[in-house]
């Protein structure tokens, strides 16, 4: 028998991002941001849960990250793209991070992750936008 997950979202990081790099990479300088968001437009997927966190990465997305919300010690975000989207990192108890780059809607997203959270947890990742 398998536990029911209600999902809140699932897809890949928000197509901003890569319209923006896709506009830097006419200058040559920009050229590996374009290239990173490609591949991250291409082969990276989010999955938010009630019970867990998902991230499919890698090449052809064959890597995949799964942490439970009691693992989590502290979350820090960053608005990006005019705050249409955001990149969050997770802390986890044994001291190890977990990168989520250019999650649309985040704020909506941190909300529901941050309601999962630990009262410890919440009280360390503080308010929105702290570094």
């Amino acid at each position: 028998m398998a536990i029911r997950e209600e999902v809140y979202y699932e897809g890949g990081p928000h197509i901003g991002e890569l319209l923006v790099n896709i506009l830097l990479g006419f200058t040559v300088i920009a050229l590996p941001l374009t290239v990173g968001a490609i591949v991250r437009a291409l082969w990276l997927r989010y999955r938010i849960t009630n019970r867990r966190i998902s991230i499919n990465s890698g090449w052809m997305g064959r890597d995949r990250s799964d942490i439970i919300y009691s693992e989590i010690v502290q979350v820090k975000t960053v608005a990006r793209g005019f705050g249409l989207w955001g990149d969050m990192v997770f802390t986890l108890k044994d001291g190890s991070r977990l990168e989520m780059r250019g999650v649309p809607n985040f704020r909506e997203a941190y909300d529901y992750i941050s309601d999962k959270l630990s009262a410890k947890a919440k009280q360390a990742s503080g308010a929105i936008g702290n570094r």
